[in-house]
């Protein structure tokens, strides 16, 4: 018995070349995907494009559009904890106002 194990390679099958899109195409597939409501797998279909290219080029207009926060103070941090907890507790007292109101009106 001489059995030959089954290999994965096609020797008939080519491989695929990487193709390059210039920086335009990329532009235009990222804003054909937007007017799509975001549809990804529906843009990459249209356009010929795999699916993981198509959402990194996404994922890279997002980062250009927006950067990340810079790093903030302790002291700015602390201050915001401050605001924070006040417009809490004016809140609060508001709420438990409003509350009584409504007590105090339905009686009948």
């Amino acid at each position: 018995m001489n059995e030959t194990k089954p290999t994965n390679e096609n020797p008939t099958k080519k491989k695929r070349s990487r193709r390059n899109y210039d920086a335009e195409f990329k532009k235009a597939a990222v804003e054909h995907c937007a007017r799509h409501g975001g549809d990804l797998n529906r843009t990459a279909g249209e356009l010929g494009v795999n699916y993981w290219t198509l959402r990194d080029w996404v994922e890279a207009a997002r980062a250009k559009i927006t950067p990340p926060a810079p790093p903030r103070s302790v002291a700015e941090l602390e201050a915001e904890v401050r605001r924070l907890k006040g417009e809490l507790a004016r809140v609060t007292e508001q709420r438990e106002i409003l509350k009584k109101s409504l007590g105090i009106l339905s009686i009948p």
